[in-house]
């Protein structure tokens, strides 16, 4: 696993401190067979969650902030389940650490995956990477849903009406405020997901797939994922994909135009919030989510 994005050392005000120091302590207390093994912090490995290389197999996954804390037991319970039915390698926990006086919430050993986050307006197989991000989603989305966890985005666009209002004020002066909130306005109006709920990723983004040689390899990062309108899962038509590849996308997944519009709507609402939220500690998602709005307007224009 790895992620391209670099940060500062703090994200989220509450964020505790978290270092190899740390790692070792939690290692040696609650997992000694692995107290030996090399451990080295991943650079820029997420906005959520802190993430150390421990030997040649094996990842330490420590939450970053409360809500991130909330979903390492949902990937504990539900990763091992929906692995054999996809068709990309996803992270397999190992072990769940426990919280301690020196750090608040459970954390993880996993698998390590090997595998590079592709970069935005550089990848040279864009038609491939589209089919393999929609067979992906398929597989996902095709998984049973019963008694699966409900997905944090797994709603319809109006419950983030507030929120996204909220962050185009925000950004006033900065971007085309008026735009946004026309493309927004508009997809509230669109009818919501006439489906029955399905497993979604939740959060599709460059940070969260791997390549290898320009090939789909894994998807990572899953504390977003759950059972509900899978809608989200084509935001990543904007934030990874170029424009020219976009029709492929939508065309293996069968979306009709309001599914499509409601997932541009998606990608446009998660650009708008973290941009003022990551503008100064994480520059990279920052630019990631400038790119969403230019596209996404674009997108709209045409």
């Amino acid at each position: 696993m790895c992620a391209a994005a670099r940060m500062h050392d703090r994200l989220h005000d509450d964020e505790p401190d978290i270092d190899t120091a740390l790692v070792r302590r939690l290692l040696a207390a609650q997992f000694p067979q692995w107290k030996g093994l090399p451990l080295e912090r991943v650079a820029g490995a997420g906005t959520d969650n802190a993430m150390f290389r421990l030997g040649p197999e094996l990842a330490v996954r420590l939450p970053r902030v409360g809500w991130a804390a909330e979903s390492v037991g949902r990937e504990h319970r539900w990763l091992p389940q929906l692995a054999p039915q996809l068709p990309l390698p996803v992270p397999a926990p190992l072990a769940l650490g426990r919280p301690t006086a020196g750090y608040p919430w459970e954390w993880s050993v996993l698998r390590w995956l090997d595998g590079a986050n592709p970069v935005v307006g550089a990848t040279t197989a864009p038609f491939q990477l589209a089919q393999d991000l929609a067979g992906f989603v398929t597989a996902l989305r095709t998984v049973d849903p019963t008694g699966g966890p409900p997905a944090p985005r797994g709603v319809p666009l109006a419950a983030r009406d507030a929120s996204t209002r909220a962050a185009i004020g925000r950004l006033r002066g900065a971007i085309d405020t008026e735009a946004a909130t026309a493309v927004w306005e508009k997809a509230l109006r669109l009818p919501d997901h006439v489906g029955g709920p399905t497993w979604m990723h939740g959060d599709l983004s460059p940070g969260n797939v791997l390549l290898s040689r320009q090939h789909l390899t894994a998807v990572i990062d899953f504390g977003l994922m759950g059972v509900g309108d899978p809608t989200v899962d084509l935001i990543v038509a904007w934030n990874l994909l170029p424009a020219t590849a976009r029709p492929v996308f939508r065309a293996a997944l069968t979306a009709d135009d309001a599914a499509w519009e409601r997932g541009r709507a998606w990608a446009l609402s998660i650009a708008l919030i973290q941009l003022p939220y990551y503008r100064t500690t994480n520059p990279a998602l920052a630019a990631n989510a400038r790119h969403v709005i230019r596209e996404v307007l674009a997108d709209r224009s045409a």
